[in-house]
């Protein structure tokens, strides 16, 4: 008893299934009954018009520059005169260090500069007086070369002394660390009151360029040789898609990498970004687009109407009511529209949906678009 009855819920089932497959997008069976054998499909129009050959690509935004920001001077680290976060200009004061050893190297460098300016002076008038006195042969070659000789190593001496005083100097100037360039700071990684020193491993703070920012993305390397023809004629626009509230983005890839990436057969593109709206951040991950060619005059059907066989791909065009296989060449194809090569007349209607129940040939019932209307021949 139990078998008949799973027997009987089996054929229930399958005269279920069958029967559901008799409506297409709410369409009851009743009317496809009219049809016969027809299969219910969907069709669009055949358009003759020019198709961008348009790629599509994930891209990261990049700094359009980073520094980490690192004393060059050793010493206790004072104060931080900026807030994390902080937009800072070039030249601007974000750290002091301790300046009282440096002063005072500075000091000691001036003075010891002085002292040997004052022994240079007093050389060079030995020097002259020696000079009167071996014109008039009072002294001796020796006495003269060595007053020359004095003067000459005091000269040194003195210049040695100015390159310290400019060394003191320039110490003393790298206890006030100021901004490399305009930026974005990020967050305080040494906090005032710690000693610092040159060489460090660990920055004090990282200033990111953020306006403007580079974006960079990646394209197959079968697309070089568009690239290279397209960047030669009118160059080529990277546009990032809308999204979070912000509005798409165009600007000029002004890079194309110098080698393909061995591990995934891909060339880096780079475009600048003015990004006035601080809308784009380092690391940022977006959708990018770009146009690298197109085809002026191109037969253009939608994506969904190009069918893959054996023989490679084709098309259904519906003529008096029946499907006929049309075979085709994908051009270029967007996952939107498909720019193609074959015998199509442009204002012909193709199938785009309900291709499954369709055979070469055999009849068909067009229904409706979403939007109302039916093309048909």
């Amino acid at each position: 008893m139990l078998t008949v009855r799973n027997a009987f819920l089996g054929v229930l089932a399958l005269a279920m299934v069958l029967g559901g497959f008799r409506y297409f997008d709410g369409h009851p069976p009743a009317k496809h009954a009219k049809a016969g054998s027809a299969a219910p499909v969907r069709v669009a129009i055949v358009e003759r018009r020019d198709m961008p050959v348009v790629v599509h690509a994930l891209g990261t935004v990049l700094a359009n520059a980073f520094v980490n920001v690192s004393p060059r001077v050793q010493g206790a680290l004072e104060s931080a005169d900026f807030r994390e976060g902080q937009f800072v200009r070039k030249g601007q004061l974000l750290f002091q260090i301790d300046p009282r050893p440096f002063q005072a190297s500075l000091a000691q460098a001036s003075a010891m500069l002085l002292r040997d300016q004052a022994q240079l002076e007093n050389a060079h008038l030995d020097r002259s007086r020696y000079d009167a006195l071996y014109r008039e042969h009072m002294i001796s070659s020796q006495v003269r070369d060595a007053a020359t000789t004095n003067a000459s190593v005091l000269a040194a001496t003195v210049a040695a002394d100015k390159a310290a005083v400019d060394l003191a100097r320039i110490n003393l100037d790298y206890t006030q660390i100021r901004a490399p360039i305009d930026g974005k700071t990020g967050p305080i990684l040494v906090q005032p009151g710690n000693m610092v020193a040159a060489g460090g491993t660990t920055a004090l703070v990282t200033i990111a360029q953020i306006e403007p920012v580079k974006l960079s993305f990646d394209l197959p390397q079968s697309d070089l040789l568009l690239v290279q023809k397209r960047m030669k004629s009118r160059g080529i626009l990277a546009s990032i898609d809308a999204s979070g509230g912000r509005a798409a983005l165009d600007a000029p890839v002004d890079f194309v990498g110098n080698v393909i990436s061995s591990q995934s057969d891909t060339v880096e593109l780079r475009a600048t970004f003015p990004n006035a709206d601080l809308s784009l951040l380092p690391g940022q991950v977006v959708n990018v687009t770009a146009e690298l060619d197109d085809l002026p005059g191109a037969l253009v059907v939608p994506h969904d109407a190009v069918n893959q066989g054996p023989s490679g791909s084709y098309v259904y065009v519906v003529e008096n009511g029946h499907a006929v296989q049309h075979p085709v060449q994908v051009l270029f194809d967007d996952a939107h529209a498909a720019a193609v090569r074959g015998d199509l007349v442009p204002g012909e209607p193709v199938i785009v949906e309900g291709q499954l129940r369709v055979v070469p040939d055999g009849a068909v019932q067009v229904f409706p678009s979403p939007g109302g209307q039916t093309a048909s021949r």
